[in-house]
């Protein structure tokens, strides 16, 4: 640049801006200041002397906006001139906002290039600004703007638009609003605009998903405000549009919405598989199109995983929104092994996310599975996330995501949003294997103190079904048995502890030993039950005294009803449990009046025990409460199902238990379910023989004659000298020390049973003799002949008993 002298406007008079009215400044093509008006001295507080010959972006431009000032600049010598704001310094150090009109002009000697920025006085019109501010916003404002006329037919659009659609500006004129961004919401969209045209009611901030017409595999989301143009006359000119990229707002508001919902909907039970369909359906479609839960073998039964992440995979979850992509993955419930060089395998190994953005460019896949990946990609596969599940630092299984419908692949965020999802789901699982863990250790210790079968037994023929709860309710303390009692007779219980969890399993299985411990005592039916609420009150005075913070027993109920196939005799009480069903062999409903009895535990009232004579066929159904309850039903309404789906005919007791399975219980029980069915039998009169003996001293050789004629018609007298030996004994005994007629019986089947009953309430005792004394061998004598002695009492009766096996004939003692 060739040497100036710095001047004034009003000094430089053959220059054609010293002229200029306005507040101006002219520069080289340096950017200097090579002249300063009186009128920008007024307006900014610079002085000449200040300002002549320095760079004006050291004067007048503050750092922030010397970009801004650099394109003005740059446009200016492109274009030839600019127009519009800029920010300067005034000399008090604040900043303000004028308008500039900018030429580029040549000096008449053509030796200097000058520069003129003439700043906005008052001879710088209304329309001027606004023209300045709309071109602000044309060229250099990142929001876009469309406007269009009254047809809604796109007239300008600025370099906003025109860089994100990828077309120059031009190429959207004549287009309507809708061509530009299309998709689900367009049409929509353009009823929008109409409305905003024909009714002047502004549209602010409304969110629209599209695509680009150059890029139509990008997901898009812009914000639209659009507002009715009009001059002052009231006509319309048509409708702008202000248009806001918010794709990346959007992803972020869905991923935290995405992750709220999995919040909500994973983990709502304590199902290992349930857990995994939650997630699966949580995450299709929003996250991806088809996705896969897998766990390692062990997780779903509870146990803990090997912790090098090997072995075979269960598939838990599988989901798609296309159906066909079904049939290319595994099944629900399929055990299986990712083969090495995949994506899943490569995660478990590594224990880290896989991400394969594009599937083609995957080459361990198509080695390992060829015909699977051509599937996959046949059906518009064409990337994968895999993200294992790892919780307490134990790995779990792992989630495999695929993208088919939605054309653009997974990305980093994307990843990072399938993490959060299964760290989620991770802990959920973990924590529904642990319940699993624990709830199958208190089942199969509530299997364990329950009967592992029932025996056949004479009385009656049986069926039973016992169906713990759903395991997030617990196991329960539900129990059953079917306890051989002397003299051919049966005891049929059910019984069920309140509460759910370890406690009441222990609690069912110390009182299940008691009941049968008392029920080899021969007690009545309502003195087992006295004991048992005695036994349940001290444990739970136990438990309260030296386990504070343990569940406590809070009571129980109970059934219990004695059989005998002799006298068809039947004998029942209950402690707070459902009545029994009896039903004849014609299939009616025979109503029983068992009086209901406190729960155990409770206190304070006597039991009383029902009795009744039941033809032979008849049919008795024990319950818990839980049969009768699930499906929401009153107590009244599970009974009059239950009764009549016992009605129906059915070729045997188990057929009928299946039946009341199938109509009560269509879903896995809320609570234990216990069902014990029973189908009495007499016993026939000739497998019966009964004799009643007078108080004399030829008793017992009167009971060894009657034993020994029978066993002989019973083709048994290989058995004749055992048992007059324990028919005499007993004879004797209940002559000696009772006093009045001795009622003796002969019972065969499958067994020798002899019995001996009396009016005394004394009962005997089994004592070693010494060598000098002449008595007390008696029952020593009976206890060594049988198989096993017992003593029961009745009403103003007692009887002594002895049972013989008969499929093995006893060695004749030595005497």
């Amino acid at each position: 640049m060739r040497n100036t002298s710095p001047k004034t406007l009003s000094e430089s008079p053959e220059d054609p801006f010293s002229i200029h009215r306005s507040a101006s400044a002219v520069l080289d093509d340096e950017g200097r200041v090579v002249a300063w008006s009186e009128q920008a001295t007024t307006l900014l507080g610079h002085r000449p002397e200040e300002v002549l010959g320095r760079p004006i972006r050291e004067v007048l431009i503050a750092g922030r906006d010397k970009g801004l000032v650099a394109e003005a600049t740059a446009a200016c010598r492109r274009d030839g001139g600019w127009l519009g704001l800029l920010p300067v310094l005034h000399r008090a150090g604040h900043r303000v906002f004028v308008g500039f009109r900018a030429r580029r002009v040549q000096r008449l000697d053509a030796t200097v290039e000058w520069l003129l920025v003439g700043a906005l006085a008052e001879d710088i019109t209304q329309w001027e600004i606004d023209r300045a501010v709309l071109d602000g916003f044309f060229r250099r404002s990142p929001v876009g703007v469309v406007v269009l006329g009254p047809d809604l037919r796109i007239l300008r659009v600025n370099q906003a638009i025109a860089r994100a659609g990828g077309l120059p500006p031009e190429a959207y004129r004549g287009r309507r609003a809708g061509e530009f961004l299309f998709g689900p919401d367009a049409v929509l969209a353009e009823t929008k605009l109409r409305s905003v045209l024909e009714t002047g009611r502004p549209v602010i901030f409304a969110e629209q998903q599209g695509r680009l017409l150059n890029d139509p595999g990008r997901e898009l989301v812009v914000s639209i405000s659009a507002f009715r143009m009009q001059d002052p006359s009231g006509r319309v000119l048509g409708v702008t549009e202000i248009v806001e990229d918010v794709t990346d707002r959007h992803r972020a508001r869905r991923r935290l919405a995405l992750l709220n919902e999995v919040g909500a909907r994973i983990g709502s039970t304590l199902d290992v598989a349930r857990t995994a369909r939650e997630l699966a359906e949580a995450a299709v479609p929003e996250l991806a199109d088809a996705l896969s839960v897998d766990l390692l073998e062990p997780v779903p039964r509870g146990e803990e995983p090997a912790p090098d992440a090997r072995g075979p995979l269960r598939r838990m979850a599988v989901r798609s929104v296309r159906p066909e992509a079904l049939e290319v993955m595994h099944p629900e419930g399929h055990l299986f092994f990712f083969p090495d060089e995949t994506a899943p395998a490569r995660c478990l190994a590594e224990r880290r996310p896989v991400l394969d953005p594009r599937l083609e460019d995957t080459r361990g896949w198509f080695v390992a599975e060829p015909e699977r990946a051509r599937a996959a990609l046949a059906i518009g596969v064409h990337s994968l996330m895999v993200v294992p599940l790892s919780a307490r630092g134990v790995v779990l299984g792992l989630v495999c995501l695929w993208r088919s419908q939605r054309p653009e692949p997974f990305e980093e965020d994307d990843l990072t949003l399938a993490e959060e999802f299964a760290a989620r789901a991770a802990v959920c699982i973990d924590n529904a294997r642990r319940y699993t863990q624990q709830h199958n250790a208190a089942e199969a210790l509530q299997r364990s103190l329950l009967p592992s079968e029932v025996p056949e037994h004479p009385a009656v023929e049986t069926a039973y079904r016992y169906l713990p709860a759903h395991a997030s309710t617990g196991v329960g303390g539900d129990w059953y048995d079917v306890i051989p009692l002397s003299g051919l007779r049966v005891a049929l219980v059910v019984g069920d502890v309140v509460g759910h969890g370890m406690h009441a399993s222990a609690t069912m299985g110390r009182l299940r030993a008691a009941v049968r411990t008392l029920a080899h005592l021969d007690l009545a039916p309502d003195e087992v039950l006295a004991r048992l609420d005695d036994l349940v009150d001290e444990l739970a005075t136990e438990q309260r005294q030296t386990e504070a913070n343990a569940p406590q027993i809070v009571g129980a109920t109970c059934l219990y009803a004695i059989y005998d196939p002799v006298s068809r005799h039947c004998a029942m009480a209950r402690a707070g449990h459902p009545p029994p069903t009896v039903l004849s062999p014609d299939g009616r409903v025979r109503p029983v009046d068992v009086p209901a009895g406190p729960p155990l535990g409770v206190g304070g009232l006597p039991f009383e025990t029902a009795e009744l004579e039941l033809d032979e066929d008849s049919l008795i159904a024990l319950y818990s409460d839980g049969l009768l309850l699930s499906g929401h039903r009153d107590i009244d309404q599970g009974l009059a199902l239950l009764r009549s789906t016992l009605t129906g005919p059915f070729h045997s007791l188990e057929h009928t238990c299946k039946a009341v399975e199938d109509a009560m219980l269509p879903d896995r029980p809320t609570d234990d379910v216990t069902l014990l069915l029973g189908r009495t039998r007499v016993l026939a009169a000739e497998n019966v023989a009964t004799w009643q003996l007078p108080a004399e001293a030829t008793a017992a050789g009167r009971a060894r004659a009657v034993v020994r004629d029978r066993l002989a018609e019973w083709g048994l007298e290989e058995f004749a000298f055992t048992t007059e030996l324990i028919v005499s004994e007993l004879v004797t005994n209940a002559y000696r020390y009772a006093g009045g007629p001795v009622l003796l019986r002969l019972i065969r089947d499958g067994r020798l049973i002899c019995e001996v009953s009396d009016s005394s309430s004394t009962s005997p005792h089994l004592r070693q003799a010494r060598g000098t004394d002449e008595g007390g061998r008696g029952l020593f004598l009976v206890a060594q002949l049988s198989e096993r002695w017992g003593t029961r009492y009745g009403r103003n009766r007692k009887t002594i008993w002895a049972e013989q096996p008969l499929a093995a004939q006893q060695g004749e003692p030595g005497v």
